[in-house]
């Protein structure tokens, strides 16, 4: 089961996807108004839905959150994001501190508008000659700081802009086709141990594969709770949020993705994403729209 944003036809909607179908979610109107809903009204009103399905080849899968949501990011929580972040940078010591500390790196990626998903183009900056993928769980949560649910991310980043100087991260992390996120959110009910979830990354190039690496949520280093503690702390989210736990897999400093590139990242037991990578802002002005 997976809850999705979909479009028949007539504008957006909610529903719960199993494998070809959809069954809509009756009564909600939107994922935030779905997601202001404590845990246990959440998941009895999923749990109910009994709609005539529709075909999920009949209708468009949208990125699944929508309002005022929110998808943030933590950083530098696997020892291979540490290390890959402190052979890029010229501050290398910052890494290594964050990684032990006690307060997490977050940091804000995307509102719910800037969001791309499954089929859709990610990007990389005119200005940036160094840019990865970076597969990560995210953990979905709603108004009332419960983890709801699970899905997909790939949290582009710019190396050589944040290698340059950390404080030019957001300029690394945040632009035009940045933030992507699968299309389902896989219930936290059917995934009762997200601590051993495998998340693997395919780069394809001219249908070649260039890059292909794995790793496991079970190097995460803080728990997920925790992240998720850090989030709500000061910080209201009336129609949920999204955190994306870090990423465990990152490309060798001889690598840089290229436009054209195809980029596929599952994570076992939540679901799949599968990106082409275009250059500069031109190709996402859809979202402003």
């Amino acid at each position: 089961m997976h809850l999705v944003r979909y479009d028949s036809g007539n504008g957006p909607q909610v529903g719960v996807r199993r494998d070809d179908s959809i069954t809509p979610v009756s009564g909600v109107g939107s994922m935030a108004e779905l997601l202001a809903m404590p845990y246990d009204e959440l998941r009895a009103t999923v749990e109910s839905a009994s709609a005539a399905p529709v075909p999920v080849a009949s209708v468009r899968l949208l990125a699944p959150l929508d309002g005022r949501a929110e998808l943030w990011c933590a950083g530098v929580t696997y020892a291979r994001s540490r290390s890959a972040r402190m052979e890029e940078s010229a501050e290398q010591s910052v890494y290594d501190k964050v990684y032990s500390a006690q307060r997490p790196e977050l940091f804000l990626k995307a509102p719910a508008w800037r969001l791309v998903t499954d089929g859709q183009p990610v990007g990389i900056r005119v200005d940036s000659g160094h840019d990865v993928p970076e597969p990560e769980l995210a953990v979905v949560v709603n108004a009332h700081g419960e983890i709801i649910g699970y899905t997909v991310c790939n949290d582009m980043s710019s190396r050589s802009i944040e290698g340059e100087n950390p404080l030019y991260l957001p300029q690394a992390k945040v632009y035009a086709g940045a933030a992507a996120l699968a299309t389902g959110i896989r219930p936290v009910w059917e995934v009762p141990d997200a601590t051993g979830l495998a998340i693997s990354l395919v780069v394809r190039r001219n249908d070649q594969e260039v890059v292909t690496a794995r790793t496991s949520t079970n190097q995460l280093v803080r728990p997920i709770q925790q992240l998720v503690d850090y989030l709500f702390a000061a910080n209201e989210f009336p129609d949920g949020a999204a955190l994306a736990t870090g990423t465990g897999i990152v490309p060798d400093m001889d690598f840089s993705l290229q436009p054209g590139d195809m980029v596929e990242i599952e994570v076992a037991e939540v679901g799949r994403l599968v990106n082409r990578v275009e250059v500069g802002k031109e190709p996402f002005g859809r979202l402003n729209r």
